[in-house]
């Protein structure tokens, strides 16, 4: 067996240290993934943050709209900067085989938790959790027991929102010959998210639910306007992560 040069041990640390970034930055998208899905089930008023009244901004006759959202929306922003991190070092297959992954394991953890809220209570539990009348276990199974629209729509509009900014990114990196990092970050992002904020909504509430088109369209634009300014406002983030991943991975020949 040959000896390894200085050039093949230089390749075999570099490839260590890629290895060791992908899991780490796997590891991130899974875990916000799926804390996302999870307190996605409590929606907030962006309004009362700041002591204001409920906007109640009219758009089509007898309906207007609030500036409220899911908790979720709150960490989205970790995996869409981190998905375009694994776009730029390790291509669509990457993002593609963490997606994948992601899509299973919030599938696995929605099963488990359905499985857990079918358990009796413990008197004990019911008893000492008893304050001002409340059930522990009807909250319990309330909060964790999602629609089956609402956890079929979000994991759908997640797998073809992160493929689709996967191909976009690639598109947008080939188009400007390797320039413009915010471009194609910010680019494939606000596509696959036009996408992802309507998707969502129209599985869960109007295939799976009572809303009609103008709700699903009024309430998506909503959510699409807060993620098209927050893709905007991490973009110095997203070069920080660069330059600090760049300097990581730099191997001394």
């Amino acid at each position: 067996m040959l000896p390894l040069t200085q050039t093949d041990a230089a390749r075999r640390i570099d490839a260590n240290k890629k290895n060791k970034l992908y899991l780490v930055l796997a590891g991130i998208v899974l875990t916000n993934g799926l804390i996302a899905e999870i307190i996605g089930v409590k929606l907030f008023s962006a309004e009362a943050i700041f002591g204001l009244p409920p906007a109640r901004i009219p758009v089509w006759d007898g309906f207007a709209v609030s500036f409220n959202y899911t908790a979720g929306v709150l960490i989205w922003p970790v995996v869409f900067i981190t998905s375009d991190i694994i776009n730029e070092y390790f291509g669509p297959p990457g993002v593609k085989r963490i997606s994948y992954l992601t899509v299973a394991f919030i599938a696995y953890a929605f099963f488990a938790i359905y499985l857990v809220t079918l358990l009796p209570p413990a008197q004990y539990w019911l008893d000492v959790n008893r304050e001002n009348g409340l059930d522990i276990n009807f909250a319990f199974t309330k909060i964790f027991r999602q629609g089956l629209g609402i956890i079929i729509g979000s994991l759908v509009a997640f797998l073809v929102g992160q493929i689709l900014d996967a191909y976009v990114f690639q598109y947008l990196r080939g188009l400007t010959q390797n320039r413009l990092l915010w471009l194609r970050a910010t680019g494939s992002t606000l596509v696959s998210q036009l996408v992802d904020s309507f998707l969502v909504l129209y599985i869960a509430f109007y295939v799976f639910g009572n809303w009609d088109a103008a709700t699903v369209l009024s309430v998506g634009f909503n959510n699409y306007i807060y993620k098209f300014l927050v893709a905007i406002l991490l973009t110095p983030v997203l070069y920080l992560a660069h330059a600090a991943i760049d300097k990581y991975l730099a191997v001394r020949e």
